[in-house]
């Protein structure tokens, strides 16, 4: 029985790691110091720019969103990529120039935002900021990325959330704190340590020469995260901006929900399984304890992941444990995962989401880990989501009075079919 218990035991103790990585960032944000408003230098020559994917139903109120934000010499760009609806005549009428994208196999953000950047490349801005198609900003935004990535020469991260919709169920108010503990507590837990964030998304800045020498990202679902892994090894990684907020609505459908939930995670876990352990090399061989530090933050599963292995070791510890009369033992290492996690989890909600995220509606954490981990053995048996799938939300009044683009029609800055700039 030595061999079956040092596994068990060897299990739970490995997952010691993310669950000791997840406190640490909790309790920082909540206990941490904080840090003083970043020095702003000058305002740059800036473009936003919105890569959409069928977005008709919201893509102009995200577009007066934006434009209510920019100043003389502001462009706004928004690449319609492959769209079926009206997307492109939505965003023109707001007031944003349009480019339109058809290519038959090649379909995804990172295309779109390749795309893009290739269309700036006569004229570059000395900022480029993306912004999703579904996504509102605080006031001031837009100002306070675009001068802080040019004064500090690195991508600059927003505070990114998805608020809730009108009337959440449980799983959407469960869903609305994980994403509260991933793009709020743990990136401040980090800053506040002085290290750099992962990006997430949307309400990001780059300097023209960082993002316009970044590889191509295709059509990989999780391309923020991949840019920002690919910048920080390049020595520029990113900052989280607290000051600088974006907002979306979480879907308010459950099917939906799980289609979001499902390419995001499946995104995240290719690249921990990918990058993470790249990234910890190169912090050997640069000498960087931030790429460490940024490694170890990736290896952290999505929470709902986190504890269901750790529920597993727990148990399979437990069953060995019986069977060599140590039960505690060979569960030790599990069960003090559970702890940190638990007791991260209790600190984020109590700092940052006991106003949203009611006590009667957090005991019910354990249905929203259940309804997870369907996505996960599908991760395991079919391999992770390729395409790029537009989340279903409610729709907004102003998509039925403008026809579907017909995507074989000519209009400004179509590309069809192989004809699809991308980066080299």
């Amino acid at each position: 029985m030595v061999l079956p218990f040092w596994l068990a035991f060897g299990a739970g103790s490995l997952l010691l790691v993310p669950s000791g990585v997840f406190f640490a960032e909790c309790v920082s944000a909540v206990a941490g110091k904080a840090k003083p408003p970043p020095a702003l230098g000058r305002r740059p020559r800036l473009c936003v720019m919105v890569p959409a994917h069928n977005e008709a139903a919201g893509i102009g109120a995200t577009v007066d969103g934006i434009r209510r934000q920019l100043v003389d010499g502001d462009r706004l760009l928004v690449i319609a990529d492959n769209c079926s609806d009206a997307t492109a005549e939505h965003a023109r009428r707001a007031g944003a120039k349009v480019l339109e994208r058809f290519h038959e196999t090649e379909r995804g953000k990172g295309y779109a935002i390749s795309f893009g950047l290739a269309h700036l490349e006569s004229d570059p801005p000395e900022v480029v900021v993306l912004v999703d198609a579904d996504c509102t900003l605080s006031d001031s935004s837009i100002d306070t990325l675009s001068r802080l990535a040019l004064a500090e020469q690195r991508p600059i991260q927003a505070e990114y959330l998805l608020t809730r919709p009108g009337v959440p169920s449980p799983l959407a108010t469960i869903s609305a704190l994980a994403l509260i503990v991933r793009n709020r507590v743990r990136p401040l837990g980090m800053h506040k340590l002085d290290l750099p964030c992962h990006l997430t998304g949307t309400g990001m800045a780059f300097p023209w020469a960082l993002i316009r020498n970044t590889p191509a990202l295709g059509d990989n679902l999780v391309e923020d995260l991949v840019m920002g892994l690919d910048m920080a090894v390049a020595g520029h990684p990113p900052k989280f901006c607290l000051e600088a907020k974006v907002r979306s609505v979480l879907p308010d459908s459950k099917q939906a929900a799980t289609s979001q939930r499902t390419r995001w995670e499946h995104g995240q876990l290719a690249t921990l399984m990918s990058r993470g352990p790249r990234l910890l090399r190169e912090s050997v061989r640069q000498r960087r304890p931030d790429l460490a530090a940024l490694a170890l933050d990736l290896m952290v599963p999505p929470l709902a992941l986190l504890v269901t292995t750790l529920g597993a070791s727990a148990v399979t510890g437990g069953v060995v444990g019986l069977l060599i009369k140590k039960p505690l033992l060979t569960m030790a290492p599990a069960l003090l995962g559970l702890g940190m996690v638990g007791s991260g989890t209790a600190l984020a909600w109590s700092r940052f989401a006991r106003d949203t995220v009611p006590f009667h509606i957090l005991i019910m954490t354990p249905a929203y880990v259940a309804w997870k981990i369907p996505m996960y053995v599908a991760l395991a048996v079919k391999g992770k989501q390729k395409s790029w799938v537009r989340t279903e939300r409610q729709p907004a009044a102003d998509a039925a009075d403008v026809p579907p683009r017909n995507p074989t029609r000519g209009g400004e800055g179509q590309s069809r079919g192989n004809g699809a700039a991308a980066r080299a």
